[in-house]
């Protein structure tokens, strides 16, 4: 009687401890970050997710997490190749209250698409990402959040208008667009074709392959093309070579607009001179005057709990990118609580966070961002979020902000994306939702 009385009380407190560990785990909200530390593309891959670290970081240390829960994360290292981002997702996806992907990589990006809409979580694809994914009828767990890449073309023409003073004065003008080889790099050719042929201008598009150390024979080219003004979009090596190698030829840097990944403190310092003067596509604001940055350095960097192992990199573009990332993860997280409760949410659920992330400037300036990126309006049929980009200059020493918001042509581009998502779900057997339905 005492052995069977003491085994049922054993057995008892297993459970017990089995509950408590269960509740544990269900005040947790987790994060797989497929993160990419070595290799050519280190620079972005550290400073991202070191300020997407920082920021969750902050989150739990001042409010001990969205409403009560925490925020849990550990890498997988991924060196930028898609193969490893593909293996870290089927190992990391066991884990339980997985809240949602942010590779930072278009190739494992396009490689996740499937799981994710199979296993019902959503992708982050922040700044880059398959342009038609904006359409979220066909691609409901996959958001190019701020910017997607035809957005970003049609930003960057517009702000060239400007320097010429009106779109109607890129008529004749010849414009050459210098592109990474690699899916990312190509995928804005027929975007940048279509604008030309609507303005009026030249273009002539020429690719640098993976990784981009050598690049001489495209800036003879480009000098004996003369063009107006060269778009650069790089990754990585690719840009300050590009910004060098240009210097060499004696093509203007005030001249070359670089688009969204050619646009940090890695690109430009490592040319040295060189760089002066060169212009580029943002989302959101270098610089750590911003409140959100000065809380990070005040209690996470303060409290020896900063990702950053080199303090001078606090507010550069890619750790400020990695923050706003952050906000927008946990945003969504905190707007689907309020539909779902607070705890431990689904990816389903966070999916519908995310689809209703509607940030206006009032917001943002709450959660000490205003100036460093400006809102964000997310939407079922939109995951992108309006597409608003600005434009910063190197003057040597730090990017200086040097135009206003700019927004895409949307009657010009939705079109296009809502054909190729269309086209997307006719050859996958996918029905697009009915967003109105569903609101």
């Amino acid at each position: 009687m005492k052995v069977i009385s003491l085994t049922r009380l054993l057995v008892g407190f297993t459970l017990l401890l089995a509950q408590l560990s269960l509740g544990a785990r269900a005040d947790e909200q987790y994060f797989p970050l497929q993160s990419y530390r070595v290799g050519p593309y280190a620079a972005a891959g550290s400073g991202f997710f070191g300020g997407f670290i920082d920021y969750l970081q902050l989150i739990n240390q001042r409010d001990g997490g969205v409403n009560g829960v925490k925020l849990t994360w550990d890498e997988c290292e991924t060196q930028y190749e898609v193969e490893r981002g593909v293996e870290c997702y089927k190992r990391q996806k066991s884990k339980p209250g997985v809240a949602a992907w942010n590779p930072l990589s278009v190739g494992i990006a396009y490689a996740m698409i499937d799981d994710v809409t199979r296993d019902k979580t959503p992708l982050i694809t922040i700044d880059h990402g398959r342009t038609d994914s904006t359409d979220g009828r066909v691609f409901p767990y996959v958001f190019p959040l701020l910017l997607n890449p035809y957005s970003e073309t049609s930003g960057i023409i517009k702000f060239i208008g400007t320097r010429l003073g009106g779109l109607d004065k890129l008529q004749g003008k010849k414009i050459v667009v210098l592109y990474h080889g690699s899916p990312y790099g190509k995928e804005t050719i027929p975007i940048f074709e279509l604008l030309a042929k609507k303005y009026g201008f030249e273009v002539q598009q020429i690719e640098v392959p993976h990784p981009g150390n050598e690049q001489q024979s495209q800036w003879l080219t480009i000098r004996r093309a003369k063009p107006d003004y060269v778009v650069l979009r790089g990754f990585g090596v690719m840009n300050p070579v590009a910004l060098k190698t240009a210097q060499k030829v004696g093509y203007p840097a005030d001249h070359i607009i670089g688009n969204v990944w050619s646009n940090s403190e890695e690109d430009v310092i490592p040319a040295g001179n060189a760089a002066k003067g060169y212009i580029a596509l943002t989302t959101q604001a270098s610089g750590s005057v911003y409140p959100v940055v000065k809380e990070i350095i005040d209690k996470v960097y303060g409290a020896g709990k900063g990702n950053l192992q080199d303090r001078k990199r606090i507010g550069s573009v890619y750790h400020n990118l990695g923050i706003v990332n952050g906000i927008l993860n946990v945003e969504a997280i905190r707007i689907a609580q309020q539909k779902f409760g607070h705890r431990t949410l689904t990816g389903d659920e966070i999916r519908w966070g995310f689809e209703h992330l509607q940030l206006d400037p009032a917001r943002v300036e709450v959660l000490g961002a205003k100036g460093l990126f400006h809102s964000i309006n997310v939407t079922c049929e939109d995951h992108e979020g309006q597409g608003r980009v600005t434009f910063q200059q190197w003057d040597g020493s730090q990017w200086k902000v040097i135009s206003d918001w700019i927004s895409p042509d949307w009657a010009l581009l939705r079109p296009i994306i809502e054909k190729s998502a269309s086209a997307y779900a006719k050859e996958n057997n996918i029905t697009p939702r009915n967003c109105q339905a569903e609101n």
